[in-house]
């Protein structure tokens, strides 16, 4: 059980920091004769073309991102809502022609637009669409059948009887190849892989949610089972995440029997399919599939036990956890700030259709300031929970946050630190989200646009940004708790609720961007309280610049 050897997502994340030395002296450049090709391309299977109207929900994206469907007792995606679905989480919704090529934008935020996450679908009969085992192909915006049959089972019994699994007329697996991203970024790729799968699974849970459809988001299954399922070359490509679409509870479909269906799984047919070449030459970088396969699951068995490791992160996260010892709370007379989102009568209303379309990563920012009201709306819609085997998730009973008593708020493995630079009714300084109070706790005051740009690997995004969301985690307790599969939870995550603030950000006129960091430094800039802390992730939020085309 290599998962429990923790000392591999140590070494990994030590080994992958970003700091002023190791930036200036990494050698590597980008061979854009060597690029590769952003999609995964099955030549000699025919491709069944999916509807390419969007549908018009009229569900508010502010909504859909703060909310789930509870489980109903039939609720099945027909082909239509299916492409929906694939369109506005993975789809290509613009395209920009340059000196050397054209890139294809998708809708959903990635790091380097590399596009290192695929989609297969496994489903039983639906209305359009057979039974079986579909890559999703952008570029023509189609699905190739892989399998004939409903192997529904067979995925339950890979993530040990979930129930949200057997009982899901559809699911979707998210997968991740490791070259199409690490061309640029090399090993730290690893954490973009959770990074962008998170943002495109904001959109797809949003957009389930707009169509009706619960969803939920399983971390924990039998590696080996599910790569085999999709016949994937697991030196190249490896299946990160699965989430569910819709109940079908009507539908004649036993309990999984586990050794049943993980004897099919044996059982099946090699493909064969040959897949075009993403790249003239590819670099490895063992070090990521080390860690993969020593947070890989091996059994149903030991995929159950690590489900029944949830329980209340709180639990885990106190100052005796800490390495350093030290406390993580500031002084009872430190400023403590409430949330005041939006009215209802002042939410925007638009479409998360619309705003997805509209979404793109912002290149400028103009140093304007937004309003409290505004960041408030950001941090209240984006951070009430993921849906995850993971996670001890409460699912909201009504759309305000303040009805539900404090300890039962969603769980969540990062926490939120805040540089606010421009921001109307709130001093300029360093603040940690109090997500149990709907307060943000002031740390420090000052203008720290100077410190921001250089945490921000001196980038002059993070600089100009009316405000930079940092995501750090207590990754001691969450890989005890986890094994090394912990650290694929917490980039997931992370990256999930970035791509929410993405969302938020567009949905009130914003704009938003993911950007990478110097890791240390940022936890030393929002030390005492971060002490003994891992930065995850980073997110800048302000008025966006459009440049001129």
């Amino acid at each position: 059980m290599t998962n429990n050897n923790v000392e591999t997502a140590w070494n990994y994340h030590e080994t992958t920091k970003h700091s002023y030395s190791s930036v200036r002296t990494n050698p590597h450049s980008l061979d854009f004769d060597n690029q590769p090709l952003p999609f995964k391309i099955y030549p000699d299977l025919e491709l069944l073309r999916m509807p390419n109207q969007v549908q018009q929900t009229g569900i508010a994206a502010l909504s859909a991102i703060a909310n789930t469907v509870p489980i109903q007792s039939t609720a099945l995606p027909d082909l239509q809502s299916i492409a929906q679905l694939l369109f506005l989480s993975a789809g290509i919704t613009r395209h920009r022609k340059y000196s050397g090529g054209e890139i294809y934008f998708r809708a959903a935020a990635c790091t380097g637009a590399l596009y290192e996450i695929e989609l297969y679908l496994v489903c039983g009969d639906l209305p359009g669409l057979k039974a079986g085992i579909y890559h999703f192909a952008p570029a023509e915006f189609g699905l190739r059948k892989l399998r004939d049959g409903d192997h529904r089972g067979v995925l339950a019994a890979a993530t040990g009887g979930e129930p949200a699994v057997a009982q899901a007329p559809l699911t979707v697996i998210c997968t991740a190849t490791y070259w199409r991203n690490a061309w640029k970024y090399q090993a730290r790729t690893y954490r973009h892989f959770g990074w962008d799968n998170g943002t495109l699974l904001a959109n797809l849970l949003a957009v389930a949610t707009a169509l009706g459809f619960p969803a939920e988001i399983v971390g924990g299954f039998v590696d080996s089972t599910v790569n085999r399922l999709l016949e994937l070359d697991v030196e190249r490509e490896v299946a990160f995440s699965l989430v569910t679409v819709g109940h079908a509870a009507t539908l004649p479909f036993q309990a999984p029997l586990q050794a049943e269906y993980l004897a099919q799984a044996d059982a099946l047919p090699r493909l064969g399919f040959e897949t075009v070449p993403i790249s003239r030459n590819e670099i490895d970088y063992p070090l990521m599939r080390e860690m993969h396969a020593d947070s890989s699951l091996d059994t149903p068995g030991e995929v159950a036990a690590w489900r029944e490791g949830k329980g209340p992160v709180s639990a885990i996260s106190t100052p005796s956890d800490s390495p350093t010892g030290v406390a993580r709370s500031q002084p009872p007379t430190a400023l403590r700030v409430p949330l005041q989102p939006l009215s209802d009568s002042e939410m925007p209303r638009d479409p998360i259709e619309q705003v997805i379309l509209r979404r793109g990563s912002s290149r400028q920012f103009s140093r304007t300031p937004i309003s409290f009201a505004q960041l408030s709306t950001l941090l209240d819609r984006a951070t009430r929970g993921v849906p995850a085997d993971f996670l001890a998730f409460d699912s909201p009973a009504s759309g305000s946050r303040a009805s539900r008593p404090p300890h039962r708020q969603p769980n969540q493995l990062n926490h939120l630190y805040l540089i606010v630079h421009a921001v109307d009714g709130l001093d300029p300084g360093a603040y940690f989200f109090d997500r149990n109070a709907d307060e943000l706790e002031l740390l420090k005051r000052g203008d720290f646009r100077d410190e921001a740009g250089y945490l921000g690997l001196e980038q002059q995004l993070p600089a100009d940004a009316a405000v930079d969301i940092f995501f750090l985690a207590d990754l001691p307790p969450i890989c005890n708790r986890f094994g090394n599969r912990g650290y694929r939870a917490v980039q997931l995550e992370a990256g999930i609720i970035g791509g929410r603030l993405y969302l938020a950000a567009y949905a009130q006129r914003l704009g938003a961007t993911g950007l990478t960091f110097y890791d240390d430094d940022v936890t030393r800039f929002f030390s005492p309280h971060a002490a003994g802390k891992s930065a995850i992730f980073l997110v800048a939020i302000g008025h966006s610049i459009k440049r001129r085309t």
